[in-house]
């Protein structure tokens, strides 16, 4: 009898275990969690060519050897291309380049005093400006702020109302800053200002050479909006 009761008992703990491991395998597993992939931030290494336009607003003085000076504002407009290099190395936020432009340009103003002839009026005017250019800046992904700074090129024209008009091209520097934002793909818009100085000449022509030659320069600050595709 005991041997009939320790087989039963037996059997029964087998059968239990048995149904237990087959409940746990009928149980529902738990789903794998989907883990979207991290996107890649912006990176903004690269060339680029672009366009570029906008305004610029300055001052310019007339002075020959006899004091005093004459000076007046200056103001237009400026158009044209752009070309540039990026790099940004991998995981850093931070982005260096170079960059160059060519602008066709009417900046301009007109004055009178001592140094012109003083029955008309003398005027100044900057016909294109050139620009090369280094940048550094800091990337928030497709944002980019940047500080900027390098050589500027371009020419002065100065002459009174009626006379021949002398011209020079000069070189000078430029320093600024600006923003600037990646879109569409390889695209980006920027916006951007500039401090130019352009130099000065001695201009001998009649007209703004009385009583001996005048020293003329010209100095402005330019605004511009541009847009970049990188390759």
């Amino acid at each position: 009898m005991r041997k009939f009761t320790v087989a039963l008992l037996a059997g029964i703990a087998l059968s239990i275990a048995g149904n237990g491991a087959g409940f746990a395998a009928d149980l529902p597993t738990k789903a794998p969690v989907y883990k979207a992939p991290a996107s890649a931030a912006y990176n903004w290494t690269g060339f680029y060519l672009g366009i570029n336009g906008g305004g610029a607003w300055g001052n310019t003085t007339w002075a020959d050897p006899t004091p005093p000076s004459s000076s007046w504002n200056t103001s237009g407009w400026l158009v044209g291309g752009t070309a540039g290099y990026n790099w940004q190395a991998a995981g850093s936020p931070w982005v260096v380049g170079i960059e160059g432009d060519l602008d066709a340009a009417k900046i301009s103003g007109t004055g009178n005093g001592t140094d012109c002839t003083p029955v008309v009026n003398c005027q100044t005017q900057t016909t294109w400006l050139a620009t090369v250019r280094g940048r550094g800046g800091y990337a928030w992904d497709r944002w980019l702020a940047f500080a900027t700074g390098g050589a500027a090129f371009g020419n002065i024209q100065a002459n009174a109302t009626g006379t021949p008009v002398e011209s020079a091209n000069r070189a000078g520097w430029t320093v600024g800053g600006g923003a600037e934002y990646a879109f569409a793909g390889q695209w980006s818009l920027k916006g951007e200002y500039l401090y130019v100085d352009l130099g000065s000449f001695n201009c001998t022509a009649v007209g703004c050479s009385i009583p001996a030659p005048t020293n003329v320069n010209h100095r402005f600050n330019v605004v511009r909006a541009g847009i970049n595709h990188r390759f």
